[in-house]
């Protein structure tokens, strides 16, 4: 793992260990976390007891396998919390769940996924799996489509590549299909997924601006799909619909906390 000019090898490595043990199975041997951070044995293993003795990583005493330590908690907790988008959102998303009945998330673009900064189910929505920090494709979710929707075509496509990765037969997987949908978000103010990142699952998204009127993140509603009125394949509902205003107004609400006119 070569370090570019101006980085420290060793902290990547550290990073890399940590990142390995933060992906896949709980639970994982000195040889798994080697493999998945691209080091020889050795190294992943006295980086592994460097980080155990600053309580970054445990090991289990009877199986000896390692897993992210407690010690990674408030360091996460507080990059959460002092985030911008999160102090402006997480009270907006609690309101917006409780009276829609479905999940609310917001996320922000990290590179050329979304990653998500929070999430409250509602009492019509399945367990969430998603949590702060998961991360999820941008062409395929309606959080996506609209933190998309502050570029242009060609950045698009140098963000993303030439292939869009299908996850569902209802995924958009040309570009020339997802500029459509981009300049849907941009003429109606918000976004439809429908079963394009799950079967049976859907979601209507709104972007947020900052005080520039950059759209720095999103939020959305999601659900089942006959919840949200939205089967694959169906019309793009009015904007005038309930659930529609409600999440373009919880948009609005985050976007005047950040800043935005």
């Amino acid at each position: 793992m070569p370090a570019d000019a101006g980085t420290n090898q060793s902290v990547e490595r550290a990073v890399a260990v940590l990142r390995a043990l933060g992906e896949g199975r709980p639970e994982l041997r000195v040889s798994d976390v080697a493999a998945a951070a691209g080091l020889g044995a050795s190294t992943a293993s006295r980086l592994l007891a460097t980080l155990e003795q600053l309580d970054l990583v445990e090991r289990d005493p009877v199986s000896n396998l390692y897993r992210l330590g407690l010690g990674t908690l408030p360091l996460a907790a507080v990059a959460v919390n002092r985030h911008p988008v999160h102090r402006a959102a997480r009270m907006v998303l609690q309101q917006l769940a409780a009276a829609s009945g479905l999940g609310a998330n917001v996320a922000v673009r990290r590179g050329g996924q979304l990653m998500f900064l929070c999430n409250f189910e509602g009492g019509k929505t399945p367990k969430a799996q998603t949590q702060a920090g998961h991360t999820a494709p941008l062409h395929a979710t309606g959080i996506g489509k609209c933190l998309l929707a502050g570029m242009g075509a060609r950045e698009r496509r140098e963000l993303l590549g030439d292939s869009l990765a299908g996850h569902t037969e209802f995924t958009l997987t040309k570009h020339e299909d997802l500029d459509t949908a981009v300049d849907e978000v941009r003429r109606n103010g918000f976004a439809v997924e429908a079963e394009e990142r799950a079967l049976g699952r859907a979601s209507l998204a709104a972007p947020v601006r900052d005080a520039e009127d950059q759209v720095v993140a999103a939020i959305s509603l999601w659900g089942p799909a006959s919840e949200l009125g939205l089967p694959a394949g169906g019309e793009t509902p009015d904007s005038r619909a309930p659930l529609v205003r409600q999440v373009i107004e919880a948009a609005d609400a985050v976007s005047q906390g950040l800043g935005a006119r």
